[in-house]
């Protein structure tokens, strides 16, 4: 999953993309890079961000939605939070909703069901506004399953079928650097659940403070995480650098074929 911000503040690369013929083009490279998915979002939910209206994020993603779809051979999300936006992308050829907060809005669980889509559910304590301020667990792993087993639930109740919901449980989501590590060492028990486990944390702070490295210095440290996150069961894998990921997770997708394949 290749990620595309039409933003100006995302933290990665807010700003390169607004104009929807640069976005376009940028979608195009990811394609040919071996982007499966184009994920593409209109507000920033980086640690600290301020939300956008409703009107604003459909002036952001729709334009971006409806040339990509029109000209590429790809899967798109949504990265967004809002029925409405939720149903206007869908309409313009989404087919996957990426939500950070699992279909809790008021609404979204309907406007999911109504547009048909797959939808990817993510744990986040708090917002993103206010989510890195301290965020505190007994146990992160435990409480982070049991939330996406029952959003999972809860979606399958609402009818939602379960072959179209997939987990994610955020990384960088309202978690401090020691959450994101014990999240990342159970990938297996979330890959367990029995649906795609999407695993996102491309560039994030979390090797800053394990590396002390700059944003701009973290490639290394995310191929690292993206071919052991495959290796414990993702199956999506979101990231900015699409060419070096996509190399790395064939690698370690390759190496847990053969693993199985020992008698």
């Amino acid at each position: 999953m290749g990620v595309l911000n039409v933003t100006p503040d995302s933290f990665s690369d807010g700003g390169r993309y607004r104009d929807p013929q640069t976005a376009l083009a940028r979608a195009r490279e990811m394609v040919v890079e071996g982007a499966a998915i184009v994920d593409v979002g209109g507000e920033s939910t980086r640690p600290g961000s301020e939300p956008v209206s409703e009107q604003e994020e459909l002036e952001r993603v729709v334009p971006v939605i409806e040339r990509i779809h029109r000209e590429l051979d790809c899967i798109i999300s949504i990265d967004t939070m809002k029925p409405a936006v939720m149903r206007a992308a869908c309409a313009a050829g989404a087919e996957l909703i990426n939500d950070v907060m699992a279909l809790r809005a008021p609404g979204a669980v309907s406007a999911a069901r109504e547009t048909g889509a797959a939808v990817c559910l993510m744990h986040m304590q708090g917002e993103p506004r206010t989510m890195q301020l301290n965020p505190q667990y007994r146990d992160v792993v435990a409480e982070v399953e049991a939330f996406l087993a029952e959003r999972l639930a809860a979606c399958v109740a609402a009818g939602i079928p379960r072959d179209r919901l997939t987990i994610d449980p955020g990384i960088g989501f309202g978690k401090t650097s020691e959450h994101n590590l014990r999240l990342f060492a159970h990938l297996e028990r979330f890959a367990a659940q029995g649906v795609p486990l999407l695993v996102g944390f491309s560039r994030k702070s979390v090797f800053g403070a394990l590396l002390k490295r700059e944003l701009a210095a973290r490639l290394p440290a995310s191929l690292a995480a993206a071919a052991l996150a495959v290796y414990k069961g993702a199956s999506i894998v979101r990231a900015h650098d699409v060419a070096a990921t996509v190399d790395a997770i064939r690698v370690a997708h390759e190496m847990r074929l053969r693993e199985r394949d020992i008698p």
